[in-house]
């Protein structure tokens, strides 16, 4: 054996020393390998049946997919563990990992929690005032606004929907007046905003529209879009629906985790998951687009349903009133005026951003699909 081969013991231990570090380094797994997948459990406030159902089942399996199994979310219907409007208790209390729905059904614990979404967003659609929640101040607002009401969450507001109906009627609104004793569903500031028209609003959820309707414990209502009030059965009991509306013009979707269990996650499925909201945000966004439209017309030709479009006194009528109530909250809650006062400011500057820079999409639509559209030409 030459001198070369031959090495000293204290060579040798560095050696082993170095390879079993190496060793370990290679095998170490990461944290949440060793423990296995982390399962959470969430509930939806929605009807199984239900579109936005759906979206809550794309947003897991995002997650699920860029977590690489790492954190499985399953997620259960409205009522499965809890009522729908019981969802906000449920994951501050860690009885549900998180869940999915919107902040305007929080609105009896906090009314501030309605101006993501319930309201004419002061001209801004719904992913403009996702803008504003995201690089205007209304992420720490909400934040401070949990806070406020002990509510052990993290919330990540997301999918920004179209201008919501006026509602389901059993005859075209043509006035003011025939909101006057009107038994009517909805929720959020919109409560009041109704209720200033003089209608008797009742707050319910999604999945019990249709059956009260039914039953007669409501005339009219309103609840979102196309597919889901088409999947929901809407078209079973009125025939009648009228399209456009300033009582939800720029709502969102929610997703909330319990704090405790959220701030437990490792730093890298914190990342995944915040950067999988943004991305299922988009993606609910095209969706929308694509399936909307399909039961639009669906509702129109198979269904029997009229569409009709609010008139204009009733819209100037719903801003006027929300003035009224946003002016009445704001006096009486702080935190509401001061998230407003975000809002507006943020508003003022984008909106007439857009309203210089965008150009009219109406007139392009008569050209191509007017009476004498050019599209017929091409």
């Amino acid at each position: 054996m030459s001198k070369k081969s031959v090495s000293s013991p204290t060579t040798r231990r560095k050696f082993l020393g170095g390879a079993a570090l190496a060793t370990a380094a290679v095998a170490a797994p990461s944290v949440v390998s060793a423990q296995g997948p982390i399962s959470m459990r969430w509930q939806s406030t929605w009807p199984s049946k239900d579109i936005f159902h759906e979206f809550a089942v794309d947003y897991a399996k995002k997650v699920n997919d860029m977590t690489g199994g790492d954190l499985k979310i399953e997620v259960l219907p409205a009522g499965a563990v809890v009522p729908a409007f019981g969802l906000l208790d449920a994951v501050s209390k860690g009885t549900l990992d998180g869940g999915h729905g919107v902040l305007v059904y929080h609105y009896g614990k906090q009314t501030a929690l309605a101006l993501w979404g319930s309201g004419p967003g002061y001209a801004m659609d719904a992913n403009m005032l996702l803008a504003w929640h995201k690089y205007g101040g209304g992420k720490e607002l909400l934040a401070k606004l949990y806070q406020s009401i002990g509510a052990n969450v993290v919330s990540f507001p997301y999918g920004p929907m179209p201008t919501q109906p006026l509602g389901w009627f059993k005859r075209p609104v043509a006035k003011v007046d025939d909101f006057k004793g009107l038994k009517f569903r909805t929720v959020g500031i919109s409560i009041d905003v109704f209720q200033g028209m003089g209608a008797a609003v009742n707050a319910l959820p999604g999945g019990e529209i249709v059956s009260a309707m039914d039953r007669g414990l409501i005339e009219a209502a309103e609840f979102n879009n196309a597919s889901s009030d088409r999947l929901l059965g809407f078209a079973d009991v009125s025939k009648v629906c009228m399209l456009q509306s300033y009582h939800q013009n720029a709502e969102q979707l929610e997703i909330t985790f319990n704090k405790t269990k959220y701030d437990g996650l490792p730093e890298k499925l914190r990342a995944i998951i915040a950067n999988a909201t943004e991305a299922a945000s988009q993606d609910m966004q095209w969706k929308s687009i694509d399936r909307y439209s399909k039961d639009y017309v669906e509702l129109q030709t198979k269904d029997n349903v009229k569409f009709y479009k609010t008139p204009d006194a009733i819209l100037k009528r719903q801003l006027e009133i929300y003035d009224e109530v946003a002016k009445k909250k704001s006096a009486e809650n702080p935190l509401f005026k001061e998230i407003l006062q975000s809002q507006l400011a943020f508003a003022e500057r984008t909106t007439r951003w857009e309203q210089d820079t965008v150009v009219s999409r109406k007139m392009a639509f008569d050209h191509y699909w007017g009476a004498n559209g050019a599209a017929k030409k091409i």
